[in-house]
């Protein structure tokens, strides 16, 4: 079991190397936004990089606090950073980036709060698991930018339906969170 303090060799093992790839992609994105084909293909594997990170941290073991507080930043970092570039671009207007970013305003607290308790990082790391609402409102926020990248009508719906998932994750994150909390 890990002790909760990060350790800075954990961020070599796979997983953080997999969230650590979202920031070259965060960066990328501004680049590519204007051809879609590349800006989708970034999309993809940020997507991607997302999912495996946290299947081979559980499958593998290597379920570390280092991970669980890399994971969320990065992803937050890149969701930032997409969401800027695509209202800077003209692709969403601010209230769209509001309602798609739902989850990460509410799980912002979160995020702060493992990356400043070792007993939390601890807590997390020692029960780790996917959050369904969470994996479902990141294939929408994906649906919903993809959708609008190739601007197809329906992107409005999966920007609404992002936002009600957004919640109802962010919900189930604080309501682990709060039940693994080390007690006073």
């Amino acid at each position: 079991m890990q002790t909760g303090h990060y350790r800075f060799r954990d961020v070599f093992l796979t997983p953080g190397l997999l969230s650590l790839a979202r920031v070259p992609l965060a960066f990328a994105f501004p680049f590519v936004v204007e051809t879609t084909a590349w800006a989708v293909g970034v999309l993809v594997v940020a997507g991607v990089t997302d999912v495996l990170d946290g299947y081979w941290a559980r499958r593998f073991g290597q379920v570390t606090p280092t991970g669980a507080a890399l994971d969320p930043i990065t992803d937050k970092l890149f969701v930032l950073t997409v969401a800027v570039t695509l209202v800077r671009s003209g692709h969403f207007s601010l209230l769209s980036v509001l309602f798609l970013s739902t989850r990460e305003f509410f799980e912002l607290p979160l995020v702060v709060w493992f990356a400043a308790s070792p007993s939390a990082r601890k807590a997390r790391a020692g029960k780790p698991s996917a959050n369904a609402f969470g994996k479902l409102a990141t294939a929408l926020q994906f649906a919903a930018v993809v959708s609008t990248l190739l601007r197809w009508s329906v992107a409005e719906y999966w920007i609404g339906a992002t936002a009600v998932v957004g919640v109802l994750a962010a919900l189930s994150y604080w309501i682990r969170a709060l039940r693994l909390a080390p007690r006073a």
